[in-house]
């Protein structure tokens, strides 16, 4: 009755790569420029939900306005 994507389908294998995909590209730079602004790296795995990609963001824009050390 239903086809695969469809809501009782489930999400078909492609999808779920593209996730993946874009998880990574997400991920991976917040993971590299987190401890340059004195975050552990791990935070960035958080950043695969997007309102917390978009408060490390506003984190990292302000941080020598907030005490940070202000490097870069």
């Amino acid at each position: 009755m239903y086809g695969p994507g469809m809501m009782g389908g489930g999400m078909p294998v492609g999808g779920l790569i593209w996730m993946l995909i874009i998880g990574a590209l997400v991920v991976v730079p917040f993971w590299r420029l987190l401890p340059r602004f004195g975050i552990p790296s791990w935070v960035s795995i958080l950043a695969i939900f997007p309102l917390v990609a978009l408060i490390l963001l506003w984190v990292m824009a302000f941080r020598d306005k907030l005490g940070g050390e202000g490097r870069l």
